[in-house]
């Protein structure tokens, strides 16, 4: 996996003070996107281990709220082994910080062993962070006014309380 950057003390990617993952690769390729240079899977860096030190190192100061892994696309498949990798860290670590995750895919593709985006990581994923904000970015419903969203489709999740009604449920600060 490649990242194009990490932010260390981002406010626009969820609440709080946040380190942010800018993971490259994306095949949505949505019209009007703030990072098209994302969506080639070379763009960036290479996602080291060193990488994932910083990344701790970073969440370690105590106004860090979380994690916000956006991109790109976090849940594309082939990146979806060093986003695990990060999040079980994460958590081995740091269980009191929440995680985010922005991915194009909806929590129902996600759920599906038949969409493309479904690997033998997935369910692991979504079992590791707090918040998903799904859905592609349409430019016809961009709103600038929403809260950690671009376009009126995208949804902000409270991932476990979804998992466990096997069904989206939204964060009720953001309806």
């Amino acid at each position: 996996m490649n990242y194009g950057l990490i932010y260390n003390c981002d406010t626009a990617n969820g609440p709080g003070l946040r380190v942010s993952l800018f993971v490259s690769g994306c095949t949505h390729h949505c019209p009007g996107c703030f990072n098209e240079q994302t969506w080639d899977f070379n763009y960036g860096q290479p996602y080291t281990g060193q990488t994932q030190t910083d990344i701790l190192e970073m969440l370690a100061v105590p106004f860090i709220q979380g994690l916000t892994i956006l991109g790109g696309e976090p849940m594309e498949p082939q990146n979806q082994p060093e986003v695990l990798a990060l999040l079980r860290a994460v958590r081995a670590k740091y269980p009191e910080k929440d995680i985010w995750i922005y991915s194009g895919y909806t929590f129902e593709e996600l759920q599906n062993p038949k969409a493309r985006c479904y690997t033998t990581n997935t369910k692991a994923i979504l079992n590791l962070i707090d918040v998903l904000v799904d859905g592609r970015f349409i430019m016809a419903q961009k709103d600038v006014t929403l809260a950690f969203r671009g376009s009126r489709n995208q949804r902000v999740l409270d991932v476990k309380a979804s998992m466990t009604a096997n069904e989206p449920h939204w964060m009720e600060c953001y309806q």
